[in-house]
């Protein structure tokens, strides 16, 4: 499964941190524990904002439960196939390495965010999370430099493995340079890491030539995305109860309006025509054990039809309010469906190419995921009490990006952006280093930054930049 050349660097040579008692991935993954890219993921957004209440995930939770699920998933796989893998099977340290990173590129206030700098962006190379996520893994984060500049930039990033690198690879396309705004978000990486992903794949592939319709994935990377969609799946749930946002009785009760809108996105992602009563199903079968009918309740003689009704609706409200409002009710769904998930997961093992193995979903269990994760999203992710604190921050992102572009924008920026910016006549090179400065702002930092340009009231000017 792992090869001397999945353990290549960038910047090669010793660095005296080499232990015999702990191997290449498990330095990758202190790399990136004790980074401030990494460390900055508490101060944005996941669901619902920090400031609400300290019980919601932010970005650096999120990715500490994607981590966990996907060394999970490694672990079991290693139970169940080990002569499949080669014997020591897949790395899980390397596997939660892939979901400490995953999300490591998002900007503030969350897709808002990420949309407002994308049309800032739009002809210079754009803006995607994924993509600057890589960005940031080989170039910004500031552990090692380059010895000549690769690609005009002498910035090496954690300088993490070859094979480490790749796990956080979902999208192996090169973005468009210039697009209009018109054009679609696209998916993938800048152009300035296209060298480096190009050592990367010639490392991991070691000779092995991509049939016309393959796509270059690891297998780390693949374990890292599926445990990203159970954790949003499962755990986003889990906020919208607790806040009460949603309820078991409210989801049994949707519209049909809202069901064939969860209906349709879920049909989109797996390909195939689900109908609007395999979505309820879905969630028939989830809290059936949480919200007891009548069946569960003593009976009463010569009950009224009248009575009766009332009492399993009143056994149905009281069960799924404590699902909401009882830590150990939502722990245990939560739990539970997280296992179901991660004892599920079928391996497909590439022959050829080890490295380019892939995990799935069996059918029924990927239904599920997406029932809950599209449900999630349409019911409370776009739900307008959410989206006005995201919309807000759109504006907010491209007024700090374009007070930052302007003539004098420079004076605004912290030293070490500035020393870039001054550096070169290059405007592309210019809004890139803009776009990675505001980018990397958390969302209580962004709102700060903004209010020192337009708040009438007093900022201090002695809080750093």
């Amino acid at each position: 499964m792992y090869r001397d050349v999945d353990f290549r660097r960038e910047v090669d040579g010793p660095d005296g941190q080499e232990k015999d008692w702990r191997d290449e991935f498990s330095r990758d993954y202190g790399r990136v524990i004790h980074s401030a890219s990494f460390r900055r993921l508490q101060g944005k957004t996941q669901v619902f904002p920090s400031r609400e209440s300290d019980f919601f995930r932010n970005r650096l939770t999120h990715s500490l439960e994607v981590a966990q699920i996907a060394q999970g998933i490694a672990e079991r796989l290693n139970h169940d196939h080990a002569k499949d893998l080669g014997g020591k099977g897949v790395d899980g340290r390397l596997c939660a390495t892939a979901g400490l990173i995953h999300d490591i590129g998002h900007p503030p206030f969350g897709h808002n965010g990420e949309k407002a700098l994308d049309k800032a962006m739009l002809r210079y190379g754009g803006f995607e999370g994924n993509a600057q996520t890589l960005r940031i893994v080989t170039r910004l984060e500031k552990k090692k430099r380059y010895l000549k500049p690769v690609g005009g930039d002498n910035r090496a990033g954690y300088n993490l493995c070859h094979r480490t690198i790749a796990s956080a690879l979902k999208y192996d396309r090169e973005i468009p340079a210039t697009r209009t705004d018109k054009d679609d978000l696209v998916k993938g990486y800048y152009a300035s890491e296209k060298i480096i992903v190009r050592r990367v794949k010639h490392s991991i592939l070691d000779g092995y030539r991509l049939h016309p319709d393959e796509l270059f994935k690891t297998i780390e990377c693949s374990i890292m995305d599926l445990a990203d969609d159970i954790a949003y799946s499962v755990y986003d749930l889990e906020d919208c109860l607790k806040v009460g946002i949603l309820s078991p009785a409210e989801i049994l009760a949707s519209e049909d309006k809202l069901l064939t809108i969860v209906a349709k996105a879920v049909s989109k992602q797996l390909g195939y025509n689900v109908p609007v009563s395999d979505v309820l199903d879905v969630f028939l079968d989830i809290f059936s054990e949480f919200v007891k009918d009548d069946n569960g309740a003593e009976a009463i003689k010569d009950e009224s039809e009248r009575d009766r009704l009332l009492r399993s609706f009143t056994e149905i409200y009281v069960s799924s309010k404590k699902l909401g409002e009882d830590g150990y009710s939502r722990t245990k769904l939560s739990s539970e469906l997280v296992h179901n998930f991660i004892t599920g997961v079928e391996l497909t093992v590439h022959k050829e190419c080890p490295a380019l193995s892939s995990v799935k979903l069996p059918t029924k269990l990927a239904l599920r995921k997406e029932v809950l994760k599209q449900y999630t999203f349409a019911a409370a992710i776009y739900s307008p009490r959410v989206k006005l604190g995201e919309y807000r921050g759109s504006d907010l992102v491209a007024d700090i990006f374009d007070a930052l572009m302007s003539e004098k924008g420079d004076l605004l920026m912290p030293p070490d952006v500035r020393e870039i910016v001054n550096a070169t006549g290059n405007k592309k090179i210019k809004a890139r280093t803009v776009c990675d400065f505001v980018a990397g702002m958390t969302d209580r930092y962004a709102m700060e930054f903004w209010a020192r340009l337009n708040s009438d009231a007093a900022e201090s000017m002695f809080k750093p930049i």
